[in-house]
């Protein structure tokens, strides 16, 4: 019992991530991030192309990903880039909490 006690502190912690990730619209502006080789980042221009969104949707989009600390952008100017962050503190929170959930599930087979 004390170990889903713990299960569901962990689900707590990462619930906003795991919104993030659970959105179509997401997926596919984390997706196109991903194929962005240069690693400069693209401007919501090119992620409005990718997912058929209007200019304050990408926005609303990219601002709960940046909450999840999935994406954060850099400033030229008056042009924001937003590439997918290099911390992945949330996704180690998640890895771990599947392994915890894992663990309890074959502690229930005989």
């Amino acid at each position: 019992m004390n170990e889903l006690i713990k299960l569901k502190a962990e689900f707590a912690e990462i619930s906003s991530f795991l919104v993030a990730l659970g959105d179509e619209k997401r997926q596919a502006i984390i997706l196109r991030l991903l194929e962005e080789e240069s690693c400069q980042g693209l401007r919501v221009n090119e992620l409005i192309e990718a997912t058929n969104l209007s200019r304050p949707a990408v926005s609303h989009h990219l601002k709960i990903l940046r909450d999840a600390k999935l994406v954060d952008y850099r400033r030229e100017g008056t042009k924001n880039y937003y590439y997918l962050t290099h911390v992945t503190t949330e996704i180690d929170k998640l890895k771990q909490l599947l392994t915890n959930v894992t663990t309890v599930m074959e502690k229930g087979k005989v």
